[in-house]
């Protein structure tokens, strides 16, 4: 961009955040500031963890200030927010912004949302428009206000939902996606291109608003006893993470606790309670459900790593129609 080019800071913490402030340095935006979370010690040995977005700084050798205020009240930080003098401040996966904090620029705050606003407002949109089965969803730049996910839409790009697309999958390519939109949306409103509009101008009133709240891991058990479709696509909306799990009972009377990240659903007459294991064995682990079969291609055993069906029935023997999952 120009010399001219607004004064951005960037705010985000996690992956998705990174491929956008990575397009924005590639295309000489001229980012002053980037605000992330804090360090954390994580792991056995407690050693200090950078936030992706921090990394993606240090490893690149950019130098660019970057801020972890524990606090986005902190009068220092607040201090020293104002003295990098920003025209503009972009959002991607971060916290939410006190009023104080989004109104300092003079070109607005805006935010990226991986979803098509105002469908699957919320912390976890990504994974929500897989449980539901959507065959669409997409990206969108919005101004922040004083609510969550309702600010004024600046622009929205849409994509296919794959078949068997999962949650890890899709987020790498919103992440994508994203990263061209708030390129294209920082020149936009650079050149005063770009009005932004009412989320109500974008409501379909034939459908409800589904939205998007945190997943915790109660909404990540497996219920047999829903129909096929349902269960796979609540599979894959986990996928990989946080990984929808379910108890392996077997003819020993030990269970297990099993995260399936991969699962196809075929529509078939059977006679067996939901649950019920069929297996040859050797490459194919069936479960019975209302209305047909899960084939389950890929299987964690709590404690184990992430094993393909075969690996995991080579470490196993199941009688078939009795072992289950519950």
């Amino acid at each position: 961009m120009s010399k001219q080019s607004p004064r951005i800071i960037y705010m985000g913490t996690p992956g998705f955040a990174v491929g956008p402030l990575r397009l924005l340095l590639e295309s000489a935006c001229n980012v002053v500031g980037v605000i992330t979370a804090p360090d954390r010690r994580a792991g056995r040995g407690k050693k200090i963890s950078h936030p992706e977005v921090k990394s993606y700084i240090l490893s690149h050798k950019k130098s660019i200030p970057v801020l972890q205020p524990e606090s986005l009240k902190d009068p220092v930080f607040l201090e020293e927010l104002r003295a990098l003098k920003p025209d503009l401040q972009i959002v991607v996966a971060f916290r939410m912004l006190p009023e104080v904090v989004w109104s300092i620029p003079s070109l607005g705050t805006f935010n990226l949302h991986a979803s098509l606003l105002p469908q699957y407002r919320g912390a976890a949109p990504i994974n929500h428009v897989l449980i539901n089965g959507e065959k669409e969803t997409g990206v969108t730049t919005f101004f922040i206000d004083e609510q969550i996910d309702t600010g004024k839409i600046l622009l929205q790009e849409h994509t296919a939902i794959g078949e068997d697309e999962t949650a890890g999958e899709l987020h790498d390519r919103l992440m994508e996606l994203g990263a061209g939109l708030v390129l294209e949306t920082v020149h936009q409103i650079s050149g005063a291109h770009l009005e932004a509009r009412s989320q109500d101008l974008y409501m379909d009133t034939g459908t409800g608003l589904n939205l998007a709240p945190k997943i915790f891991k109660e909404n990540c058990r497996i219920d047999w006893k829903l129909p096929g479709e349902k269960l796979k696509n609540l599979i894959r909306g986990l996928s990989p993470y946080p990984g929808a799990f379910t108890m392996l009972e077997r003819e020993t009377g030990e269970a297990l606790q099993c995260k399936i990240f991969k699962a196809t659903f075929e529509e078939v007459p059977h006679q067996h309670a939901p649950g019920t294991i069929s297996t040859d064995g050797k490459r194919s682990l069936k479960v019975s459900v209302k209305d047909g079969l899960i084939h389950i291609h890929t299987i964690q055993q709590e404690g184990k790593r992430k094993m393909d069906i075969r690996d995991f029935l080579a470490g196993f023997s199941f009688v078939s129609g009795v072992s289950r999952f519950s």
